[in-house]
């Protein structure tokens, strides 16, 4: 039985003013996969994640989610994405944390329509998976960076996605935070089979957490397992130059 992609990017290119953000990047990311992109600043991550997003369209080639476009598979609510800076991000509002949660089950049920037992038993889900349903009723300002976190990942996980798309998740959380945060997505990959997208610059992170590492700078430099990712070779080509590394935390 052939294994179902969740991704498939096929000859993509993107530029700005001229310049290449993208250039002819080919990838294809199994079902239940758990990946890691990783690359210098500037290098087209934050390009890629908008066109997989389906919030950019590329100047040429094809992206396809689940076999449906970005946007119809972000829409009907099979992609959960957790922003840029959500735990530093400033909330004067006073929204709960089962408030925003259930604002992630919108794509399903629609703008403006109410929402019926299935939904809150699907919110009630999302809570309890993110360890949030002690915190349902905190104003999401008051939490600190690592609780906030775990909202909107929870948040994320409403809609009951197939695909988890995370855009540098643990900048401005503590480290015992950060621990039990990457504890959380290993748990909703091996246990619930989700797909998981993490965008890092923390090569730390990128070799001990995930399964496999998409190296961009521009084009793909490689798309190989995390082990082999660590050969000096490939962190020159992705760099530059010589990368020094801390291994105190891979295993």
């Amino acid at each position: 039985m052939n294994t179902l992609l969740a991704i498939e990017v096929d000859h993509v290119s993107h530029s700005y003013s001229g310049q290449k953000a993208l250039d002819g990047v080919s990838f294809a990311i199994p079902e239940g996969s758990y990946v890691g992109i990783t690359g210098p600043n500037g290098g087209g991550k934050t390009t890629l994640l908008k066109i997989i997003l389906g919030l950019l369209k590329p100047a040429e080639g094809t992206v396809s989610i689940f076999g449906e476009t970005p946007e119809q598979a972000r829409l009907s609510g099979k992609i959960g994405y957790v922003p840029q800076r959500i735990a530093q991000a400033d909330f004067p509002f006073p929204a709960t944390v089962e408030e925003i949660v259930k604002s992630g089950r919108t794509p399903r049920i629609g703008i403006g329509r109410r929402m019926g037992k299935a939904d809150h038993a699907a919110v009630d889900h999302a809570l309890e998976t993110a360890g949030m349903q002690m915190l349902r009723h905190r104003l999401i300002g008051t939490l600190s960076g690592g609780e906030r976190q775990k909202a909107f990942i929870a948040r994320a996980l409403a809609s009951d996605p197939k695909l988890l798309i995370l855009d540098e998740p643990t900048t401005g959380v503590d480290v015992s935070a950060r621990e039990q945060f990457y504890a959380l997505l290993k748990k909703l990959n091996v246990e619930l089979s989700l797909t998981i997208l993490l965008v890092s610059h923390d090569i730390e992170v990128i070799t001990s957490e995930v399964s496999f590492v998409l190296a961009l700078n521009q084009k793909i430099i490689c798309h190989c397992s995390s082990h082999d990712f660590l050969s000096e070779d490939t962190l020159k080509r992705l760099y530059g130059r010589d990368v020094e590394l801390l291994h105190q935390h891979i295993h």
